[in-house]
C-alpha cells in the first residue's frame, strides 16, 4: 500500500471513530424502547431507506428478525420494505419513485405499528412520503439520519441523527447503531 492511501485510511477511521463518539445514545436508546414497545403491543417493524440506506434497512430487519430471538419473549415482526425489487420497480414504473414505500405501506401499516425510516440525506422525498402515509395511519416513525436531522427529523415522531457532513461515516455510523439496537434487544429484551 502506497503511503498516501495508509495516510487516508487512517484519517478517515479518525474521523469516524470521532463521529461515533458523538453519537446521542439515548436517542438510540429511545429507538431500542421504541422497538421493544411495538413488539409488546404485537405491532410490526417496517424499515426502508435508498441506496446505501436500503442496505442498512435490509440488514436492521435481518438482525432484529432473527438475531434478537429468546423463548423468553415474543419475536419481533419485522419486515424491509426494500427487499421486493419487483414491487419497488413496479410502483416506480407504473407511479412514481416517490412512492414505492409509500404505497407498500398504505396496505399494511396499522397503529401499533413502527416505521424506521433510513435516510443518510435526511430529505429524500420517498423516504419521507412513506413517513407520512405511516403517521396519518397513526403509526409511530424513527428517523435514522445524518447531517443535521432535515426533514426526516422534523416529520418523524423522532430520530438518531449521526452528527458528520460525511456521507461514509454517516452510513458506517448507522450500520454501528443497527448492531447496538439489535444487542441491546438481544441482550436486555
Amino acid at each position: 500500500m502506497r503511503l498516501g492511501a495508509a495516510m487516508g485510511v487512517e484519517a478517515y477511521f479518525a474521523e469516524l471513530a470521532g463521529v461515533l463518539g458523538r453519537l446521542d445514545a439515548a436517542a438510540v436508546g429511545r429507538l431500542v424502547d421504541a422497538i421493544r414497545r411495538t413488539r409488546d403491543a404485537g405491532g410490526m417493524i417496517y424499515t426502508l431507506g435508498n441506496g446505501g440506506s436500503a442496505a442498512t434497512a435490509s440488514h436492521l430487519a435481518l438482525d432484529l428478525a432473527k438475531n434478537t430471538r429468546r423463548p423468553d419473549r415474543p419475536n419481533l415482526r419485522v419486515f424491509a420494505l426494500t427487499d421486493n425489487v419487483g414491487l419497488l420497480t413496479a410502483w416506480a414504473n407504473d407511479a412514481h419513485y416517490e412512492e414505492v414505500f409509500a404505497a407498500q405501506l398504505d396496505a399494511v401499516v396499522r397503529p401499533d405499528d413502527l416505521v424506521v425510516a433510513i435516510s443518510a440525506s435526511c430529505n429524500s422525498g420517498n423516504v419521507l412520503a412513506a413517513v407520512a402515509v405511516a403517521r396519518a395511519a397513526g403509526a409511530r416513525t424513527f428517523g435514522v439520519t445524518g447531517y443535521e436531522g432535515g426533514r426526516l427529523e422534523s416529520e418523524g415522531d423522532d430520530c438518531v441523527i449521526v452528527p458528520s457532513y460525511n456521507m461514509q461515516a454517516i452510513e458506517d455510523a448507522h450500520l454501528a447503531i443497527v448492531h447496538g439496537v439489535m444487542c441491546a434487544l438481544r441482550d436486555a429484551g
